[in-house]
């Protein structure tokens, strides 16, 4: 598949990606290749696997909001999307930038060589009927693609076959992705037994993992200690790390809080949540590194057992028993292996799963031991790796630290919702009539008991009003940005009325608008002050 290419210095590779790339194709493939590691583990890598967008894997099971999660983040509905109380998502939907809106189905995926998805025509028609891509021009996606996945069964529906290995489709994708996001309704905390199996298909992928306890906002504080104990307790038997995964509370939606009382919990939740997602951009190149120094031990490992294999098979009778019996002691294999070698247990694949790969194939036909393909393995993985760490360091630097923009995540940045905010001063604006004039001596009346200074009110008065609708913060910064015509980070009496204007808009159950429309601009900044 790949050419033979000649040996050359580390340190003159462009960049991490195209760096992994030719050590990849040069080194590690070919021991990959040699030792079928792709009939037993993962599929080939190819060039859009290490050239794509970070990528963020969204699973639950139904209900727990995971579609609304996304069309939350990116502040606009997405091709394909539907939302209810039942189980609505029953594809897997890669939710991705394009400059056209519009779906591309599964089967026209796998086959686009700039597309990361080619090797899942493997799980055939069944799966890639229930695949698609929703493309579309949004800012967010710029920068990161989201898979939503279907809701994830419980009770008599868990039984019902898909018609595809669920579990090994998420496997997949886990290997693949920057974050793994497991969403959890506060209401029904209840791990259903695929669930129980999809977590486990995403073992040795807790570095990735995050837990979303959504919908908090409708439970009291003293239920809400209850449900996270709860949870953690579930989690614990299911996830067998040391380190305890870390979870978020908050309600994930543009809507009202039910029970306000934990706003700045969910606040700050929210805030430490947008700035982990935030940084996948920075970190992609690491993550990518350290997956692939993963592939490379475990490529090795498999190479020792296909070789300890194939030299306890007998060169004419006898063969099928023989394979028999070396599946059936496999065990004993891995603790020879382990032993001659000095590998760690943990490096070591699940060895019912390999005991099962087995079965299909003729051990007469796997390679001998090939020493200069482990060799080099071991040089990329001893000195390629360690020069490819301090090209990761240097590209991380030049990036900025939150790189993810547009959507919710803009509600977040500045103003007085957003994180370390500061304030200035500027003198008032004359009042003219507008759209939103009809309202405005009702909003003045608020207003005037802010203590407005030269005519504005600061921010942290007027947020301590906003906040009264029970609207989000990310929703609230949205709305302060387009209400702080002109960025002096300061609200006059205008201002002020269209801010509670946008509040009425969105608490009728409308979407607000991107940037500000002609005919709300207050009359006296018009023509003098530019939306960004």
């Amino acid at each position: 598949m790949f050419r033979k290419t000649l040996k050359k210095d580390p340190e003159l590779f462009q960049n991490v990606s195209e760096g992994l790339r030719r050590l990849y194709r040069t080194k590690l493939f070919p021991l990959e290749d040699t030792y079928r590691f792709h009939d037993f583990h993962s599929p080939a890598l190819e060039d859009a696997d290490f050239d794509n967008k970070p990528m963020v894997l969204l699973v639950g099971q139904y209900s727990t909001g995971k579609t609304t999660f996304i069309r939350h983040l990116m502040e606009q509905d997405f091709p394909g999307m539907r939302i209810g109380p039942e189980p609505t998502t029953d594809s897997f939907i890669a939710v991705m930038h394009g400059d056209q809106e519009g779906v591309i189905p599964g089967n026209a995926l796998v086959v686009d060589p700039k597309k990361p998805f080619r090797k899942l025509n493997a799980f055939g028609n069944a799966f890639l009927n229930r695949f698609m891509c929703a493309q579309m021009p949004n800012a967010v996606l710029e920068s990161i693609s989201i898979i939503d996945t279907p809701g994830i069964l419980s009770g008599e529906k868990q039984r019902i076959s898909r018609g595809y290995d669920f579990a090994a489709v998420l496997e997949w994708f886990a290997e693949r992705v920057d974050r793994i996001i497991l969403l959890f309704d506060a209401h029904k905390l209840d791990i259903s037994d695929e669930f129980s199996e999809v977590i486990r298909a995403l073992k040795n992928h807790e570095d990735k993992m995050r837990v979303v306890l959504n919908k908090a906002d409708q439970i009291s504080t003293q239920q809400l200690m209850r449900v996270y104990g709860a949870l953690m307790w579930s989690l614990g038997k299911i996830i067998n790390t040391p380190e305890v995964v870390r979870v978020y509370i908050g309600s994930f939606w543009a809507q009202p809080l039910l029970v306000p009382d934990n706003r700045k919990l969910f606040e700050a939740e929210e805030q430490d949540l947008f700035v982990d997602i935030q940084s996948l951009p920075r970190n992609a190149a690491l993550r990518k590194l350290n997956d692939l120094i993963k592939r490379a031990r475990l490529a090795k490992v498999h190479a020792y057992i296909i070789t300890a294999l194939k030299k306890e098979m007998p060169a004419v009778f006898g063969k099928e028993s023989k394979k028999k019996e070396l599946i059936t002691n496999l065990g004993e294999i891995y603790h020879r292996v382990e032993k001659e070698h000095n590998i760690s247990p943990g490096d070591f694949p699940k060895l019912e799963k390999m005991q099962e790969l087995l079965n299909g194939h003729d051990f007469t036909k796997f390679a001998n031991l090939k020493p200069k393909l482990l060799e080099a393995v071991e040089d990329m993985l001893a000195n390629d790796i360690a020069r490819l760490m301090a090209l990761v360091r240097q590209e991380e630097a030049n990036m900025p630290s939150q790189s993810v923009k547009g959507g919710a995540f803009e509600g977040t940045m500045s103003g007085p919702f957003g994180h370390g905010y500061g304030e200035g001063a500027s003198e008032g604006i004359d009042e003219l009539e507008w759209v939103v004039g009809r309202d405005k001596p009702t909003y003045d009346e608020i207003f005037y008991t802010l203590s407005p200074i030269n005519g504005k009110v600061t921010g942290a008065a007027a947020k301590k009003e906003m906040v009264k609708s029970k609207l989000p913060n990310s929703v609230l910064g949205k709305i302060w940005k387009l209400a702080d015509v002109d960025k002096d980070g300061l609200l006059d009496d205008e201002e002020f009325a269209l801010a509670n204007h946008l509040i009425k808009v969105k608490l009728e159950g409308h979407e607000l608008p991107a940037s500000l429309p002609d005919h709300l601009v207050p009359p006296s900044k018009r023509g003098t002050v530019q939306q960004d």
